[in-house]
């Protein structure tokens, strides 16, 4: 193996450049010779690939989004297009690739591996969605993302005697609510793993109003519905000051915190360790903060498992 080929694909994360640096610098530091992929699986096939090295990944470990750029390419599923993709590793005289993104990339990744490149995937979303790992790139810096939002509404919520649900991103995982809900002493924490009651809310609601507690934030997880849907459900139930606030796409921008930028560059360098021992369709993930691998196969056989301890330490302090 002479060259490593680095992509992002998917939704961009903070950290995806800490793990662009790492597998750049980690390659030269073995002797190899790193490819940049532009926009993914589509920049793979255009052939936007352009030669790395260690001056390329200087100042970005502090950056958000992915210097590599990223975009939705789900024709890479069909064969005849991965064989186009195979013919443009070939021509830059690339033997392996590194994936950084989520599902979707995996069974991209996984299908290079087949085809004989092995390809090594690292979990770069904010969702904290994939198996096999605690933490994912990105996901701490979303969530302190949220938090600060979360704090920022609480000011206003306590000057207005509001009740406000904040809408938190995670697609169909609950993660991202969970933890920004305890971190930000939310009253009430909804996530699509567990179900809910409107009317249980509202009791919780008006209990803590009679006890004089006038603000409330309520956390809600993008996979249940959205913040104005929960405030409808929510209104017929009494007069709560009602505010629905979307925090959006800001939860995946701004720069990585000091956990995503070492778990990034842990994942890296662990990812060019796992290639130059010719192993390929691996995804990298971190339990018990020790770094591990699993076969792909196995993940798309598995679900995420979310910390259900935590979620029941957030209902316990719920009101």
């Amino acid at each position: 193996m002479k060259r490593i080929g680095i992509m992002t694909s998917g939704g961009d994360a903070p950290g995806m450049n800490a793990a662009v640096r790492a597998v750049t610098r980690k390659a030269e530091h073995e002797g190899l010779e790193a490819y940049g992929i532009n926009y993914g699986y589509a920049g793979l096939l255009a052939g936007d690939i352009f030669k790395m090295d260690s001056r390329t990944a200087d100042d970005i470990i502090n950056r958000g989004g992915t210097i590599l750029y990223s975009a939705r390419f789900p024709e890479f599923a069909e064969e005849p297009v991965q064989l186009k993709g195979i013919e443009q590793l070939k021509k830059f005289g690339i033997d392996a690739v590194v994936v950084i993104g989520g599902d979707g990339s995996y069974h991209g990744a996984l299908r290079l591996t087949e085809h004989g490149f092995n390809a090594v995937g690292l979990p770069g979303t904010i969702d904290n969605d994939i198996p096999f790992t605690d933490f994912t790139i990105g996901f701490d810096s979303a969530l302190q993302t949220a938090v600060d939002n979360i704090d920022k509404l609480r000011d206003t919520a306590r000057s207005h005697e509001r009740t406000f649900v904040v809408e938190v991103m995670g697609r169909n995982a609950g993660d991202i609510a969970m933890w920004a809900g305890v971190a930000g002493a939310a009253e009430d924490v909804i996530i699509p793993e567990k179900d809910f009651n409107i009317e249980d809310v509202a009791a919780k609601l008006k209990s803590a109003r009679a006890r004089g507690q006038k603000h409330n934030i309520i956390v809600l997880a993008e996979g249940v519905m959205t913040a104005a849907e929960f405030a409808k459900k929510l209104e017929p139930f009494g007069d709560f000051q009602l505010r629905a606030t979307t925090l959006g796409h800001i939860q995946r921008g701004g720069t990585p915190t000091a956990f995503d930028r070492v778990l990034a560059t842990r994942m890296g360098v662990y990812a060019v360790e796992l290639l130059l021992e010719g192993k390929g369709g691996l995804a990298v993930g971190i339990q018990n903060n020790k770094l591990v691998y699993h076969d792909m196969l196995d993940l798309f056989d598995s679900k995420h498992q979310p910390d259900m301890d935590l979620y029941k330490v957030a209902k316990d302090l719920a009101f």
